[in-house]
């Protein structure tokens, strides 16, 4: 009995195989010895150009020393039960995907060495009018030592359905450059992940740096003149728009943790780098703010001396917690400001937001904002309500 039905179990083995390796979209394919897995599932969220994103990892391993180095050389992403590909990755595009692509274009992929992992970023962007999918399946398609085609077919996930945390503004008026925001993930924030205590995170997700702007587009004041680094290394933290500015409760809360007495740097001073990854050895002057169960604000580098709050304390929304400065692991005077799951920001994981309402101004690179002898392309104001504002977007808050 036990041989029959050893020798029935091998049977759908092979069927599988053989179902695998005749389908029409991906020839004569092995299955490849990796384990690919979404550590977060993506949730919806509109974003301030008008569409519906969503934002994960994949994390891929070759799992054994014996396979060698795999070449990763397609990723499709499906929607649902649709047989249709929703989007597709190959060759350099795959390479795009790494938070640090290789220099020169792969166009054959990416390389993952025997026993090593990749990550890669996935920024989806759903067409105007398309219903978000209940879950995302995935096919990687891989090319062995030997030449021979493997794939990965499957790695279900599904879409969250909880819907992003509406929050209030961060900071007056404005107006304010959203600088390493969401949909980056070649910045310092989505990129960059979080190995501590056993767990990988990735705090920063949605995370946005707010430096402050002129009506022109620029971060510094009228008659400074920015050029090149060692111009920024001798201004002062005075010179920039955003500093000193009052950074408000986005909702009503709970102060659960917060530090100030940390010094301001000068801009672009040489720091050490931090010991390990925390709040205290990142941050500065900080505070973190629970504003539902599970969700926390966190608000970084600012001024000593200036916070109005304390640990314990309930505030509502709009509530002066402190002054924008330039403490902690910072180059300028800027907020840092994102949404976790936890008060720490080891071991936490970024959440996704919008905003009540904020208006748009244009779209302005770091490098615009810090020479002023460039002029930003500005546009006519437009407002917008819930909505998360993406990466380089200029704006003003009610």
């Amino acid at each position: 009995m036990k041989s029959a039905l050893r020798c029935f179990c091998w049977l759908l083995v092979y069927a599988s195989l053989v179902a695998l390796n005749s389908s029409p979209a991906f020839g004569q394919f092995a299955q490849a010895p990796v384990e690919v897995r979404v550590p977060v599932a993506p949730q919806a969220v509109p974003g301030s150009d008008g569409l519906t994103h969503l934002a994960y990892e994949l994390h891929v391993t070759n799992f054994y020393q014996s396979t060698g180095t795999l070449r990763l050389r397609r990723v499709t992403v499906l929607a649902d039960s649709n047989r249709t590909a929703m989007t597709s990755f190959t060759g350099a595009q795959v390479n795009q995907l790494l938070a640090h692509p290789a220099a020169d274009t792969i166009k054959a992929g990416v390389s993952i060495e025997a026993g090593k992992r990749i990550v890669l970023f996935l920024w989806l962007t759903l067409p105007a009018g398309t219903p978000v999918p209940h879950a995302l399946r995935h096919q990687l398609e891989f090319v062995a030592p030997d030449g021979a085609q493997q794939l990965v077919e499957g790695v279900r996930i599904s879409v969250s359905a909880t819907p992003p945390v509406v929050i209030g503004a961060p900071l007056r008026v404005g107006p304010w450059l959203a600088y390493e925001g969401p949909g980056n993930h070649f910045s310092h924030h989505w990129g960059s992940l979080v190995a501590v205590n056993g767990q990988v995170t990735i705090p920063q997700r949605y995370a946005i740096d707010f430096f402050g702007l002129d009506a022109t587009g620029h971060a510094v004041r009228n008659g400074y003149l920015i050029v090149d680094h060692d111009h920024l290394a001798t201004s002062t933290n005075a010179d920039w728009w955003g500093f000193g500015a009052e950074v408000l409760a986005v909702a009503d809360g709970v102060v659960r943790d917060a530090r100030d007495g940390e010094p301001n740097h000068s801009p672009f001073a040489s720091l050490p780098p931090p010991t390990d990854l925390t709040t205290r050895t990142l941050m500065g002057n900080f505070v973190v703010l629970e504003t539902a169960p599970g969700v926390f604000a966190q608000y970084a580098h600012l001024q000593p001396g200036s916070l109005r709050v304390r640990v314990g304390e309930h505030v509502q929304r709009g509530t002066v917690l402190g002054r924008l400065g330039q403490s902690g692991n910072a180059n300028a005077p800027h907020l840092h400001f994102q949404l976790t799951n936890a008060a720490t920001f080891e071991e936490s994981e970024g959440l996704p937001f919008v905003l009540e309402q904020f208006d748009q101004l244009g779209v302005v690179s770091l490098s615009e904002a810090l020479n002023r002898t460039t002029k930003p392309v500005l546009r006519a104001r437009t407002t917008s309500r819930r909505q998360l504002p993406l990466d380089g977007l200029m704006l003003r808050f009610p």
